[in-house]
């Protein structure tokens, strides 16, 4: 009976999906971003696991706001979560220019040039703004984008942001199911692409503790790992929204091309990856303090989270 029922609230969430990718790309513009922030603001009237974890991640990173001010951060953190949603249903419409439109660049000379000189760039994310939005401006007016999807439950749900992904222009690795993922991401930096790789939480437990955002947290060192195995280019990479009144429901998406983090000479090698990563976690991080509200962080990743949910279990 378990597997039936768990086989009815997927597919319940499969059809939620393919609705939400047909209707709300019907919607007007204006109409459609209003919508998510009633669904936000309800989401946060009703609490849940997700809105508390989001709440526990900002009081981390801004323990000096009051309970008021920490609602109100909370507020705004769903509402931006909720924009990516909305902007991801409507995203498979959008042309060029529209992406023009939606995206703002800070720092992309050095990232060009390298692309120029037929090297692959690596770039440290975070999640934090619309990466799927960067992703997709990018293949139109940077690089060939190729990046790593953790696989959803259910499949099918996997499969549609798979497909979704890829129409878009990207190259999609799966995280599991889908060979050696280091090896296959290797092969690609051989070219010059843009491989854009979310850090901020690790999911392979193979992460290592850094300071990052105020705190210590467990962050992705695969990034810093591929850069210096390849020997490609490694640069932070944090999205932020800004009020934009030309931009998709007034508002467009700042992607920040942070300075590059070199390899340090005379390391060995883990110690040099470590390095690159805190290094790029600091940035990351200081990006997130300044930005918080766009910090889409639903998880636990602070090591004082981490520890209180083993002590829990």
């Amino acid at each position: 009976m378990t597997g039936v029922v768990r086989g009815a609230q997927d597919a319940v969430l499969v059809a939620g999906y393919r609705i939400g990718w047909r209707l709300v790309r019907r919607l007007p513009e204006r109409a459609a971003y209003a919508l998510f922030d009633r669904i936000a603001d309800t989401m946060v009237r009703r609490g849940g696991r997700s809105v508390q974890r989001l709440r526990d991640n900002y009081s981390v990173v801004r323990p000096e706001l009051t309970d008021g001010e920490l609602d109100d951060l909370v507020k705004a953190g769903v509402r931006s979560y909720l924009r990516y949603w909305c902007e991801a249903f409507r995203l498979p419409d959008l042309g060029s220019a529209d992406l023009q439109r939606a995206v703002r660049v800070v720092g992309d000379g050095a990232v060009r040039a390298s692309l120029d000189e037929g090297r692959a760039v690596i770039c440290f994310l975070g999640h934090l703004g619309n990466w799927d939005v960067a992703g997709a401006w990018a293949t139109r007016h940077l690089g060939p984008v190729v990046t790593v999807a953790e696989r959803l439950e259910p499949e099918e749900v996997f499969e549609e942001f798979l497909a979704f992904r890829e129409r878009l222009g990207m190259r999609i690795i799966p995280l599991t199911g889908g060979g050696d993922v280091y090896d296959r991401l290797t092969g690609a930096a051989r070219d010059p692409v843009v491989i854009p790789l979310l850090a901020d939480r690790d999911l392979t437990r193979g992460g290592i503790e850094v300071d990052f955002a105020g705190d210590r947290a467990r962050v992705a060192v695969g990034p810093a790992a591929l850069a210096y195995d390849s020997g490609s280019d490694l640069h932070p990479v944090s999205i932020h929204y800004e009020r934009a009144p030309d931009g998709p429901g007034g508002w467009r998406s700042v992607i920040t091309f942070h300075e590059r983090v070199d390899r340090p000479e005379g390391e060995a090698r883990h110690r040099a990856i470590r390095s690159m990563t805190a290094a790029c976690a600091t940035t990351l991080g200081e990006a997130v303090r300044t930005h918080p509200e766009d910090w889409h962080m639903m998880q636990r990743v602070f090591i004082r989270h981490l520890d209180r949910q083993r002590v829990g279990s």
